[in-house]
């Protein structure tokens, strides 16, 4: 700004008159460019859009919006800490968050202050991570191992086909006992006349193996939610085993855990009452919606729901929680206003919020503690609380509240799709309710004719329904491609079809039957909602049957990033500071479709080395003519290749007689004619196997690489020298083909899980599941029990040639 001065003006020397003083406007001294804010030098455009950022960020702090990222940066320290490739030091930890929140204590910059408090919220994400992996310090088995088994029964769950899988705490093993044998482990039991009860001692034969590691490189690793579970390993037994009825108490059991095993014998019960009265698939699905039993609906109906996007009803989630709690808290406080002197007299509305808070509590103890079901009854729980402090109940500040309480007592679950996909869906429903709360309403005086109200009503609950399940469905469908690798095309319809009558027929009835089940009056009312879940999975079977299960495959790292952080600025944020996040998820879809499709592998191997397929431009060509459904699928998923082609299988060589050492060696003439015929072998056809039962399977690939996966040992020196690659899952002491072949064994594939092969100009790409094993929960790969230590925690090389 120019500035005003007075100059006195005088007369000349000898003159009569004064002086006379006049304001003159005095130049200021030229600013150079360098002194000129950076903002001042902006175009007036770019200046009036800052000036509204800055003006929108203000009323964002002002409605305490940013409080909202609070858990985003704790869960993204729990997540931080869960990738790394090893454990960060506690003391550098805790160092940080000290200096950090002094920091945040003295500063007076309020955006100082809250990237400060952002990172402190990072650390602490990182430390809760830190103490849930001490707190688990779960043992889980090194291999495989065939021993005699000793287990208290603490679970059970039956699958419909006389099958029952039980969670056993581990009492002893024996021939071969174990030097490092897991806490809890769960096993199948086949054959059994009748189901052990929970609290017995039972002793078998079993099969014990290590929980799955990844399928492929970049796919979910098993062993880390078996790790958080506390179960070091699953198996089954060699027939029925018996039970221990010698078995001396196994010391003094706390009062938790005897309440805990009473919780358990009530929900078996629970469910067994269910599937007494309603039989077939329609009992599992009702004794799945209370006690989270699903393993007794068959699969054809599960693999129904999936692909119609009905899935989500069978597990105790938001959905469950929010109609048990709706129905009891409307029921109940219907209840009390029929009685006008309690009604003037008493606070209904908090009352009836009590009782339903003591409702999803018994639900909650009675779901088997699952990890949904904690979730979904902890945001339940902090929403009914909120109306004892006269707060509103669907709000993004419980939501959060809820967030922050799951990721400070289970940071892992951050992790998972489970936690994902819920927390997904609530977030973008509850910012879509205070969006159409917030709306201008024009008022409609035809409407509000009695004739018009019945048609107002119906329309108002079939437009909520559309709308709940379009925002849903859209909200989940990032995280659906990301953890399963495919989208459901009529998820929409079904939901439409299937809401009402889950929220009418199904949840009504079986919240009166149960509390009628105690005095055994709740037959009829389980009937009912047995009819309305043959009309669920009716709606199910036909629409699974229009297709439109859409394969997607394995997404890039960072657009997962990326969309997931523009998904949180567009449902976090209510200025239009939000279509900041519209505008992410935009921009980088639009990328991940106009970049080139990343190169599939060649080759992969399953962790074990027993599964190997090659990777066409149509299909699949596997070693196994039914390979394992466990792994395959996964395969087929992130690969988008439906199709397979199975083995051709030849007469072959001479084998070892069954029954004697698989690692029996061949006379030179055996060898010599295995030699041969995986030779002629792998000349006979291009991307497929040629299999000699229980001895070999070889194949060409088109770029002329011979690969050989063998099952017996004794035919590892002729597949050396047919090969380039071979593939076996006997753990030798070596890894490496004199011939120069590259070799993957039992050991080496322990170590790095499973694996993908390229084949480009520069050589062979080999990536792995895993590049080291110093994580809790892979760290049982590095273990000898020969030793009984455990070995350097990286990962061994495919062969000594340092390919």
């Amino acid at each position: 700004m120019q500035e005003l001065t007075t100059v006195e003006l005088r007369p000349e020397a000898g003159a009569g008159s004064s002086g006379v003083s006049l304001p003159v406007v005095a130049t200021p001294p030229a600013r150079t460019q360098s002194a000129t804010p950076w903002r001042h030098r902006l175009p007036d455009a770019a200046r009036q859009s800052l000036r509204a950022c800055r003006s929108m960020l203000g009323e964002e702090a002002d409605h305490g919006r940013l409080l909202l990222f609070s858990p985003v940066f704790l869960g993204a320290g729990a997540s931080l800490w869960f990738l790394a490739a090893s454990d960060f030091p506690l003391l550098t930890l805790l160092l940080s968050l000290s200096v950090l929140t002094i920091a945040v204590l003295i500063t007076d910059r309020s955006l100082l202050r809250a990237t400060l408090l952002a990172l402190a919220l990072v650390v602490c994400g990182m430390l809760c991570a830190q103490f849930e992996s001490w707190r688990a310090s779960t043992v889980i088995l090194d291999s495989s191992v065939t021993t005699t088994l000793t287990g208290r029964v603490e679970r059970r769950e039956g699958d419909g086909r006389g099958r029952w899988r039980y969670i056993l705490a581990v009492r002893a093993t024996d021939e071969p006992e174990l030097k490092r044998p897991p806490g809890r482990v769960t096993a199948i039991v086949r054959g059994a006349d009748t189901p052990f009860e929970i609290g017995d001692i039972v002793t078998g034969r079993a099969r014990l193996t290590p929980p799955s590691g990844p399928a492929l490189p970049e796919l979910n690793d098993f062993s880390f939610g078996a790790y958080f579970d506390g179960i070091g390993a699953n198996g089954f037994f060699y027939g029925a085993p018996e039970k221990d009825l010698e078995a001396g108490p196994q010391g003094a059991r706390s009062t938790s855990e005897a309440m805990l095993e009473w919780l358990y014998r009530l929900r078996s019960s629970i469910g067994d009452r269910i599937r007494s009265i309603l039989p077939g698939d329609t009992g599992a699905f009702a004794a799945a919606l209370v006690t989270d039993e699903r393993r007794a609906i068959s699969n054809a109906t599960t693999e129904a729901l999936r692909q119609s996007g009905l899935a989500h009803i069978v597990a105790i989630s938001g959905l469950n929680m929010a109609l048990s709690a709706g129905i009891f808290f409307v029921g109940f406080r219907m209840l009390l206003s029929l009685f006008p002197g309690v009604a003037q007299a008493y606070p209904t509305k908090k009352i009836a919020a009590a009782g339903a808070l003591i409702a999803v509590t018994a639900y909650y103890l009675i779901s088997g503690f699952g990890v949904s079901a904690e979730r979904a009854f902890i945001m339940m729980a902090i929403m009914l609380i909120a109306v004892f402090f006269d707060r509103p109940s669907i709000s993004l500040r419980n939501v959060v509240l809820s967030a922050l309480v799951i990721i400070a007592i289970s940071p892992s679950e951050v992790l998972g799709p489970s936690f994902q996909m819920s927390f997904a869906a609530t977030l973008a429903l509850v910012s879509g309710y205070q969006l159409w709360k917030d709306r201008r309403v024009r008022e409609n005086a035809l409407l509000k004719l009695p004739v018009f109200r019945p048609v107002v009503a119906v329309a108002g609950f079939f437009g909520g329904v559309l709308l709940t399940s379009l925002i849903g469905g859209f909200s989940t469908a990032l995280f659906s491609i990301e953890h399963f690798h495919r989208l459901t095309a009529y998820g929409l319809p079904a939901n439409l079809a299937t809401m009402p009558i889950i929220s009418f027929i199904v949840m009504p009835a079986g919240l009166l039957a149960m509390l009628l089940m105690p005095f055994g009056l709740d037959a009829p009312l389980w009937e009912v909602v047995g009819f309305g879940l043959d009309l669920v999975i009716a709606v199910a079977k036909t629409v699974s049957g229009w297709g439109g299960d859409i394969g997607v495959g394995r997404l890039p790292a960072w657009y997962f990033a990326v969309a997931v952080a523009g998904f949180l600025l567009l449902t976090l944020l209510r200025t239009r500071l939000r279509h900041a996040g519209t505008s992410t998820l935009a921009v980088s879809t639009l990328i991940l479709l106009v970049q080139p499709v990343p190169r599939p592998p060649d080759l992969v191997i399953s962790e074990d080395g027993s599964l190997v397929a090659l990777v066409a431009v149509a299909a699949m060509a596997s070693n196994r003519e039914n390979p394992p459904d466990f792994i395959f699928d996964q395969w087929q998923r992130a690969l988008v290749l439906p199709m397979h082609h199975p083995p051709k299988m030849l007469e072959g060589p001479a084998i070892p007689p069954e029954g004697e050492d698989r690692r029996v060696r061949l006379s030179h003439d055996q060898q010599n004619e295995a030699r041969t015929a995986m030779r002629a072998a792998a000349g006979s056809e291009t991307n497929r196997f040629s299999c000699v039962k229980k001895a070999w399977c070889t194949s060409r690939l088109g770029n002329g690489r011979v690969v050989t996966v063998i099952d017996n040992a004794a035919y590892l020196g002729p597949a050396c020298d047919a090969s380039d690659i071979v593939v076996t899952s006997v753990r030798l002491r070596f890894n490496s083909c004199r011939s120069g072949a590259t070799l993957f064994t039992g050991e080496t594939l322990r170590r790095t899980g499973s694996v993908e092969l390229r084949f480009a100009d520069a050589g062979l790409e080999v990536a792995t599941a895993f590049e080291s094993l110093a994580r809790p929960w892979i760290r049982h790969r590095a273990y000898d029990w020969r030793s009984n230590s455990f070995a350097k925690t990286g990962p061994s090389r495919v062969s000594d040639n340092g390919e």
